[in-house]
């Protein structure tokens, strides 16, 4: 009998300390993510003047918007090497290289800048960002600009076009994941 208690107070100082343990950690929310990290492209007519670059953060996803004057432009935005405009140097960057060609001057028809970052090499602050590193202007020539932006790893984004919060505006959004 005694054989019995024993083993009795063993069995439930064991289901007694599972009930205390820790279970298991929770993953990390699930975002539906599905966007794929291939290139990716729009053409359009239009021309509008780019005017500025901002980028904020989500649970899901690092944003980087690219704010504009005018309609909607043609833009190109791929993982790979970014070089300026016009000289073509390479522009270096913290972490994987994508590249974002937006068919927009950053200059008026006199000549007149209308987006001149006064620091190239960091153009929005994403010190604290999860997948953004670093972005960094790569110049405007011949009606189109070049943003480079550095990013974690190779990872899923997706680019689109919103109209902006005032009469003639335009932002081109491009969002890029945490994770796969």
């Amino acid at each position: 009998m005694k054989k019995l208690h024993a083993l009795l107070a063993a069995v439930l100082l064991v289901l007694g300390l599972g009930l205390v343990a820790p279970g298991p950690a929770s993953a990390a929310a699930y975002c539906g993510i599905t966007w794929g990290s291939q290139a990716k492209a729009s053409s359009s007519k239009y021309s509008p003047l780019l005017t500025n670059v901002r980028a904020g953060r989500h649970p899901c996803y690092d944003r980087l918007v690219v704010d504009l004057k005018g309609k909607r432009p043609g833009y190109d935005v791929r993982y790979g090497a970014v070089y300026t405009e016009g000289k073509g140097d390479r522009v270096r960057l913290r972490g994987y290289d994508m590249r974002i060609t937006v068919k927009a001057p950053a200059y008026d028809s006199k000549g007149r800048a209308t987006y001149n970052p006064p620091n190239k090499s960091n153009i929005v602050n994403v010190r604290t960002f999860d997948t953004f590193r670093q972005v960094a202007w790569a110049g405007s020539f011949e009606g189109q600009s070049t943003i480079g932006l550095g990013v974690r790893a190779r990872l899923p984004f997706r680019v689109f076009t919103l109209p902006g919060p005032e009469k003639n505006q335009t932002m081109l959004v491009i969002d890029v994941a945490h994770r796969w």
